[in-house]
């Protein structure tokens, strides 16, 4: 997990952030620095669940809650990716909007 040390508000309307990881999270990023989101646990406010399913409830699914569940296109390509801490894991998602496969 990480904190934010320092922001500055550019005279466009964007935000500068000086950001302090550990370095494993920062290994997660991969060396990319491009299309980086930003997020905290204080902020989540929709609660979910995973629901098991099959012989000896082998599968796992996790449910989308009825709030986020507008404008989602089903059927198409969802990419994923796992984040491990000492405490959390981090499931993160990602839906395309508009490409369809």
């Amino acid at each position: 997990m990480g904190n934010i040390l320092n922001s500055k508000t550019t005279n466009e309307g964007s935000v500068i952030f000086e950001v302090l990881v550990d370095y494993d999270e920062a290994l997660h990023l991969k060396g990319h620095v491009k299309n980086i989101h930003l997020f905290s646990e204080d902020v989540l406010d929709i609660s979910s669940n995973i629901s098991l399913r099959g012989k000896n409830q082998a599968t796992k699914y996790f449910l989308i809650p009825k709030e986020l569940r507008k404008d989602l296109k089903f059927n198409s390509k969802v990419t994923c990716q796992k984040i491990e801490t000492e405490t959390k894991t981090v499931f993160i998602y990602l839906v395309d909007k508009f490409k369809l496969e």
